[in-house]
């Protein structure tokens, strides 16, 4: 039954101008608008919908909130910096990353944060 459903990612703010600011502007996603219940949605893919959820006492999750599946992680990475998107680096066992990309097996992924905080990721299928 849900094998087929359209889902949608929720991800609390404590700030939504702000948190708009940087999903139009920076990462270039399309608005659907403000629902009823408080939360902007944006589209993203074919059925996948990202919302963000105003909540004053948000705490981010320290784990990876959504993860953009990209053709070029790299072209990806160039293109996001020029809207000011800053990228994380990590040095440790089982996760290093050159150039912001670290390789985990067949894949390849780089990691940002949202202005809320919230960790962000870019993957690329390596195989």
């Amino acid at each position: 039954m849900l094998a087929t459903a359209p889902v949608t990612v929720m991800l609390p703010v404590r700030n939504l101008e702000r948190a708009r600011q940087f999903y139009e502007q920076a990462l270039g996603l399309h608005p659907i608008g403000l629902k009823a219940d408080g939360k902007f949605e944006y589209a993203c893919g074919s059925t996948n919908v990202i919302a963000l959820l105003p909540k004053p006492s948000a705490t981010p999750a320290d784990h990876t909130a959504l993860s953009f599946e990209v053709p070029d992680i790299a072209a990806a990475i160039q293109e996001l910096q020029q809207h000011g998107v800053q990228f994380e680096d990590y040095d440790l066992p089982g996760l290093k990353t050159v150039n912001h990309i670290c390789v985990l097996g067949a894949e390849k992924a780089a990691w940002f944060k949202d202005p809320e905080g919230n960790y962000l990721c870019l993957h690329q299928n390596a195989g």
